[in-house]
């Protein structure tokens, strides 16, 4: 699981999407169901509804689910053929001890023993909750979040190894702000209704979760306040979501001394020697702070919050942690909160579902062996990889006749698409799972066990050179992402196949989908925050003043346009938040379009009615469509740097002249913007 709290950091920076291939000349089938359209609709006006409205109407959201659309699809196919995989490795009795096999048997065989889950109950945290109650000082409470951060359970600040933003060569340790139970930071400090109810609601899940931790009414009562208090105490000293967006603020490298000094009340040199690193000067001059008020905050509350206080935070933290892997009773109330309340789900997902998820978490690149070598041939990866090519060298042409930029800069902006390090499929090198040790003795125990083996593959990473054959997502995954500190983009074989890539679809259908794609991926390297860094990876002001200023001024189209979509209710978008993937929506569909346009024969005939012109840009609303419940779109909305589905498919076509050519578009209509408030950078 420390790959997700890599993850968690990583996100800030990284660019996630999706993507698949294309084959230029593919037979053609049918793909835009006149059911799945609402041709009553006026494409001109409203082209989302016109592409994808009868789809809408006809698929409801399944009661497991908190949205329904093209990702939850095919990742929702995927869990089924993985299914089959760890039912076959869970049979298997004769497979050798140490194989992957095993492992992953062991894994899922404990995973769908829901009577021996029940029978456990609290049993298998008894160690953790004994080491809680033995705290008596801050030194004891600063050795216990040690012991806990190797479990991977994650009180006050995630942390783990990264390469070094200005070194990029080389792996650091990143300390960063967590310890939140809650998705933002916003919802403890607002005063608005909805912070306020989610907040109340919050006070009664914690003091829920106290009483199955056999604390009785009053005193669950009176642990959930405390850890309320401190929860608000580290949510007001926690950056915001859009403040998270600028690299440059998070990144503070700090040597041992500058640790103390920032932080006197912390002793990071024991800290450091609990987790396993037996020498901390090791690590002297490879240690970067992300939020150094934050961790300002942390010092100040170890003298200030008495371990009394202290106790009922980390026995929260560690069963919020856990729930998902202990009885029926804390899995419901976890559910009732996190999934039903704050995202509308409305029924829970079946345990195999749930247990694939996890193992997708905690050992996903040992699944992942399995599953592409049953479900991804090397020629999808060798296909894939052509086609990244093919786009890469549109994307060069289109940097060189962008007018607003100097020569200079566009150089520099050439090497950098040049040096694009591509990830097709599944890793060339696999993790080395042998030291990894499973039983089937208990689900939970699984699971520390992996999160104990995770954290220390990762912590043994600091200090040393970047692995750059290394992925930071697991092959059945279905997305894709770039990158900045590697300059690479990465597309699993999850994902790499329909609707996303068709084989038997023509190119418009595919440079329409999966083209714009991988486009979108290569333009996160330039959006506002990819650009901040160089084709080595490093952080680096490598554009004239000029440049970037009329940069800065072309994104401000992009905010004010995102800014005016009222999403629910009379909630709007948050221009600022969303700025790098509409930037990159936008780039990765022109970068598309050409590279169809490249390759069309002079007079196309049309398919099922449509000119080729017409199906990229249905291929790009099919992509996005997406039924998703009230609750879930108001969470993303706080939460989530992409824009809504329906906001993804019209904001970046009512920017492109091409699309208006293709649905006959006049001033006057809904999706048409006057040249001068079109957006347009790459």
């Amino acid at each position: 699981m420390l790959k997700i709290y890599r993850y968690t950091i990583l996100t800030v920076l990284i660019g996630l999407l999706f993507i698949p291939s294309v084959l230029p000349g593919a037979e053609t089938v049918k793909i835009f169901d006149p059911a799945d359209m609402d041709t009553t609709a006026n494409p001109a006006d409203d082209f989302y509804q016109y592409a994808v409205g009868g789809w809408l109407k006809n698929n409801p959201i399944p009661a497991e689910y908190t949205q329904w659309g093209s990702f939850d699809q095919l990742a929702d196919a995927n869990s089924k053929e993985l299914k089959e995989l760890l039912e076959y490795a869970a049979a298997d009795t004769t497979a050798a001890p140490n194989s992957i096999i095993r492992k992953i048997g062991d894994f899922y065989s404990t995973a769908m023993d829901e009577t021996k889950i029940e029978a456990e109950g609290l049993k298998p945290l008894e160690e953790e909750l004994n080491f809680i109650d033995e705290a008596r000082d801050a030194k004891g409470i600063q050795k216990l979040m040690a012991y806990f951060h190797t479990r991977q359970v994650f009180p006050l600040f995630l942390l783990g190894a990264l390469p070094d933003a200005k070194n990029s060569r080389m792996n650091i340790l990143w300390l960063y702000q967590g310890g939140l139970g809650l998705p933002d930071r916003d919802y403890y400090i607002e005063e608005n209704d909805r912070a306020k109810s989610i907040r109340a609601e919050y006070l009664k899940h914690l003091t829920n979760m106290f009483q199955l931790l056999n604390e009785t009414p009053e005193k669950a009562s009176l642990s959930a306040q405390a850890v309320m208090s401190i929860e608000t105490r580290l949510a007001k000293a926690s950056m915001t979501r859009l403040e998270l967006r600028n690299p440059k603020a998070l990144y503070n490298k700090k040597n041992l001394q500058e640790l103390a000094q920032m932080a006197p009340n912390f002793d990071f040199i024991a800290y450091f020697k609990n987790i396993g690193l037996e020498n901390p000067q090791d690590i002297d001059n490879y240690i970067n702070v992300g939020q150094p008020k934050f961790f300002q905050e942390i010092s100040a509350m170890m003298s200030e919050v008495t371990p009394e206080q202290w106790k009922p935070y980390f026995r929260w933290q560690l069963v919020r942690s856990s729930a998902p892997y202990l009885s029926s009773a804390f899995v419901k109330e976890r559910f009732n909160f996190y999934d039903k309340f704050l995202s509308g789900q409305k029924e829970m997902k079946p345990r195999w579902k749930r247990s694939i998820n996890e193992m997708n978490r905690t050992i996903g690149e040992a699944v992942g062996q399995l599953y592409v070598k049953k479900y991804f041939p090397p020629e999808a990866k060798t296909r894939a990889y052509e086609l990244v090519m093919n786009l890469k060298k549109v994307f060069a042409q289109r940097i060189k006749k962008v007018a607003w930029m100097s020569d200079e800069t566009k150089k520099k902006a050439l090497a950098k698409l040049e040096t694009f390090g591509v990830k097709i499929g599944y890793p060339d090198k696999w993790i080395d799972y042998s030291t990894l040790e499973t039983k089937r003795d208990s689900y939970i125990l699984n699971i520390l066990r992996a999160n104990r083996f995770d954290f220390n593959r990762d912590i043994k990473k600091i200090g040393r050179l970047v692995d750059r054959e290394e992925w930071d997502i697991y092959p059945q995954i279905v997305n894709a992402y770039y990158n900045p500190l590697m300059n690479e983009i990465i597309f699993p074989a999850g994902i790499l196949q329909p609707p996303f890539f068709d084989f038997k679809a023509d190119d418009a259908v595919n440079y329409g989908a999966i083209g714009a794609a991988i486009g979108h991926e290569m333009t996160h390297g330039f959006d506002d925050q990819g650009r901040q860094f160089d084709k080595d990876g490093n952080m680096n002001d490598w554009w004239t003043k000029e440049d970037e200023e009329k940069f800065k001024a072309r994104t401000e189209v992009f905010v004010r346009q995102y800014e005016n979509y009222v999403v629910v209710d009379d909630a709007h978008m948050n221009g600022k938040l969303s700025l790098g993937e509409n930037i990159a929506d936008l780039g990765g569909l022109n970068i598309a379009y050409d590279a169809l346009m490249s390759v069309l024969p002079e007079n196309p005939a049309k398919i099922d009615g449509f000119t080729p012109q017409q199906r990229f840009f249905l291929s790009w609303a099919r992509v996005w469509r997406e039924n998703i419940r009230k609750e879930a779109l108001l969470l993303g909305l706080k939460t989530d740097v992409h824009p809504p589905s329906k906001f993804r498919t019209i904001g970046p076509l009512s920017n492109i002249p091409a699309f208006y050519k293709a649905f006959d578009v006049k001033p006057g209509a809904a999706m048409y913007r006057p040249e001068k408030e079109q957006a347009s950078i790459w």
